[in-house]
């Protein structure tokens, strides 16, 4: 039987004062993969949350498959449960559809042949065969054991209670027991989070051999580019969202296109309405200039100033009506996406004398020789200069975050930590608390920089946070809203050495290919610890890789 697909038709939805979808139309058929992309705050969970049936549209219609799967819902098992509880969940369908044509086996080999009971049971074992068959339920046990090593849990004992795991963990046993289920809609909010690029590019390959429909709310770019069919833009454009057929790659260029064709429209009717309003509001005078009248103009100067008077209230009456009707029907102006509007991340200055300047080694703004953090870090021998990109990746739990507090000065360390005499730093940290939820964007970004600096630096300049958000408490944020304030305050003040923990975490696609521009050559210095796969593949900075022995830095680790 063909499996259904998944559609939304005029879905409407508002929060609060804001609508946050505006008559959103998708068609999602069987084999087709779709990413949902767009700034912050767009409505991309929105839109996911409305498929799953977890919320419900002010208006609109949703036709979604019986058997969906919703990553971002909470597993409906409380802490006392085991690992084995959940799986055998994920599998109770497949294992049911055995246990039917066992059951219907049974029966067909005591009914005669010609019975009318025999045609109907097989009916009823056709097509409960072709449904064991969509979800490969003879192959599901091996599957699960496949899906949890794959996701990292394989050597998780199976009486494991849920309450043990953190929150990464659970988050992908979920994941797994989706993928188990094989559902004929899947619908999933950031997959890849907490996944090391293992089990990443094992999701991605899951994720594409599967046979329903897969709607998917991702910043990971090499995610979207690897797997997906299609995106849907949310981001304002001229006629609603657009569909692009494609992975993220086709995306970007068909993106840039249309933009480009957008502003250029604009830009001709604006163009044209200015000429049209001089045109409105020509006088006679500058028209037919006023010239002295010749004798032998005096008898018919009457008639031809008439004439001219005639032409130049027809010229004004077609300019009038060509001008009201571009004004009803002109393209909007383009919205100003956000931008990563800063010159430097980072502020470099001159070397103080080696006296001045600590035990430092020459030109470095942070050495480190022997450090370790027991069971977190191991590091033999770093310096960081002061021009220096680096780039810190290795799996989860593999001690990224853990260096840069040390480098930061946040975490004591075991060895020689050593720093040049006033320097100053600064770190983005992936958990962003502001001591005064209550206050607004725009005074929590003053008060920290002082009225100066904030004058000198204007929030709005740096194109991380809308002109809508400025007065909302910063407690009433999305988490990507957070940390974007954070890293406003850092860039706003650039340290001299600059440390970002899962910088492209929480950031639309677009403001992540912002951020990697600004992270380029420059003053100052810039270290970041990242998974984000796209980014590692176009890093033209050093790299240090840690290992999972302990957060241990090879010797011939850092590479150029």
């Amino acid at each position: 039987m063909p499996r259904p697909a998944l559609l939304a038709h005029d879905v409407i939805r508002t929060l609060g004062t804001r609508r946050v979808l505006d008559g959103v139309s998708l068609t999602a058929s069987p084999g087709h993969r779709i990413g949902l992309i767009g700034e912050n705050g767009v409505g991309k969970s929105t839109l996911l949350r409305l498929l799953a049936g977890v919320d419900e549209p002010d208006a609109g219609s949703i036709t979604r498959p019986a058997d969906l799967g919703f990553l971002h819902q909470e597993m409906p098992f409380d802490a006392t449960s085991t690992i084995a509880d959940v799986l055998d969940d994920a599998l109770r369908e497949a294992r049911d559809d055995l246990a039917e044509l066992d059951r219907l086996t049974g029966q067909l080999a005591r009914v005669p042949q010609d019975s009318p009971d025999c045609v109907e049971l097989l009916d009823l074992y056709g097509r409960r065969l072709e449904r064991a068959q969509e979800r490969e339920s003879w192959d599901a046990d091996r599957r699960a054991a496949i899906v949890l090593d794959g996701l990292g849990l394989g050597a998780f004992r199976h009486d494991r209670v849920l309450g043990s795991l953190s929150g990464g963990q659970r988050g992908r046993l979920a994941l797994a027991a989706l993928l188990v289920r094989r559902p004929s809609a899947l619908l999933l909010d950031e997959p890849t989070n907490h996944l090391d690029d293992g089990a990443a590019a094992f999701l991605e390959e899951q994720v594409r051999g599967l046979p329903g429909v897969v709607v998917v709310a991702a910043h990971d770019r090499a995610f979207l580019d690897a797997v997906c069919t299609d995106l849907i833009d949310l981001d304002p454009a001229v006629d609603g969202p657009v569909r692009y057929g494609g992975n993220y790659s086709a995306y970007q260029s068909e993106k840039r296109a249309e933009r480009e064709r957008w502003e250029r429209r604009y830009a001709e009717e604006q163009e044209e309405l200015a000429a049209l309003r001089r045109s409105v509001g020509v006088t006679a005078r500058r028209v037919a200039p006023d010239r002295g009248r010749t004798d032998n103009e005096k008898m018919g100067y009457g008639h031809r100033g008439g004439r001219v008077q005639s032409q130049i209230s027809r010229r004004v009456r077609n300019a009038s009506r060509r001008l009201d009707g571009l004004e009803r029907t002109q393209v909007g102006e383009p919205p100003q996406p956000l931008r990563f509007h800063v010159t430097a991340l980072a502020e470099g200055r001159e070397p103080e004398t080696s006296e001045a300047a600590g035990a430092s080694v020459d030109g470095a703004l942070v050495s480190l020789r022997g450090v370790s953090v027991p069971g977190r870090l191991s590091v033999e021998c770093l310096d960081v200069l002061t021009a220096e990109r680096l780039l810190v990746t290795g799996g989860n739990g593999t001690g990224k975050s853990t260096l840069l507090s040390v480098l930061a000065g946040r975490l004591a360390a075991e060895g020689d930590v050593r720093r040049r005499r006033g320097v100053t730093v600064g770190l983005l940290t992936q958990d962003t608390v502001f001591e005064r939820p209550d206050r607004t964007v725009r005074d929590t970004y003053e008060l920290s920089l002082g009225a100066e600096r904030a004058e000198a630096v204007p929030l709005r300049t740096l194109g991380l946070m809308h002109r809508a958000d400025l007065d909302k408490p910063v407690g009433l944020l999305s988490v990507g809203q957070r940390r974007r304030l954070a890293l406003a305050l850092l860039v706003a003040r650039p340290p001299e050495l600059l440390l970002l923990d899962e910088p492209t975490n929480h950031l639309s696609p677009r403001l992540c290919d912002e951020l990697e521009a600004a992270l380029g050559p420059g003053p100052g210095a810039i270290v970041l610890a990242s998974h984000d796969r796209w980014l590692r593949r176009r890093w033209q900075g050093r790299e240090l890789r840690l290992s999972a022995a302990r957060g241990r830095a090879d010797d011939n680790a850092v590479v150029r």
